[in-house]
């Protein structure tokens, strides 16, 4: 299968925020997320990521389809819970182009989807200025009971394109885990790499 993969700006972007946001919800139900979300949540919080005039959507189209996408923005954009673990490391945001999701569902997995996806993004951080992109992913306990006996961490791909975990830049960010009845905070590690 061809599937193309190109930023969204403008009216093409805010046409693809209610995709990208059941997009979201579908992905991130799965480990090591968990995550129980809602489409008004979503599209609230896509669209405040997306405001940002400098702000990347990458989307992974299958024909009309939106079947994966990853977005991107200043770090100094973000709100204050995303930036804070950098100042308190001693990082200037000023810097810094932090990635926001990255979701593509299983079946597209494999053919080189999210290495375009920080093709783009690095290629987005960049031309902005940027000398450092960050995201950050969830920590869960090795033994957790809904981890997959088959789960394979994204840590050795994420090596592979440059990045590492910063030691002490942990973050957390609050959702409800599916059978949880309220929000609660997660340890959220963020990796880096030099542009």
């Amino acid at each position: 299968m061809s599937i193309d993969v190109r930023p969204l700006t403008g009216a093409a972007l805010q046409a693809a925020l209610p995709d990208l946001a059941r997009l979201r919800i579908a992905v991130f139900a799965a480990w090591p997320y968990l995550y129980a979300g809602s489409e008004e949540y979503e599209q609230d919080y896509l669209a405040e990521f997306t405001a940002c005039p400098d702000a990347v959507l990458v989307a992974a189209l299958d024909g009309e389809r939106i079947v994966g996408a990853a977005t991107a923005s200043p770090l100094i954009a973000q709100e204050d819970y995303i930036r804070a673990p950098f100042v308190t490391a001693g990082i200037d945001p000023a810097g810094v182009f932090y990635f926001g999701e990255s979701v593509l569902l299983p079946e597209y997995r494999g053919q080189g989807i999210g290495h375009a996806f920080f093709d783009h993004r690095e290629a987005a951080a960049r031309a902005w200025g940027a000398r450092q992109a960050s995201f950050c992913a969830v920590v869960r306990p090795t033994d957790h009971p809904a981890r997959p006996a088959d789960y394979v961490p994204l840590d050795a791909f994420w090596g592979k394109r440059g990045y590492a975990p910063v030691s002490g830049l942990v973050g957390s960010f609050a959702w409800a885990d599916h059978g949880e009845q309220e929000e609660n905070l997660k340890p959220m590690q963020y990796w880096m790499r030099q542009l």
